[in-house]
């Protein structure tokens, strides 16, 4: 078996958990055999969004056919 990792950043107005499934739902939908999620980074856009944006950055492992 050989897995490729890519890397995806979710986003939010509502928080860290919903920017992460954000990342997680896009990935399954263009993606096939989606093996893991490892959450690497986590940040809140303030400076050019009203309210506040949580980002998550995820790398998206798959196995490759």
């Amino acid at each position: 078996m050989v897995f490729k990792k890519i890397t995806l950043v979710g986003r939010s107005t509502e928080s860290f958990d919903h920017a992460v499934d954000d990342a997680v739902d896009r990935a399954e939908e263009t993606l096939d055999n989606v093996q893991w999620v490892e959450v690497a980074e986590m940040g809140v856009e303030v400076g050019s969004v009203e309210g506040r944006e949580y980002q998550a950055e995820v790398e998206v492992a798959f196995e490759l056919e």
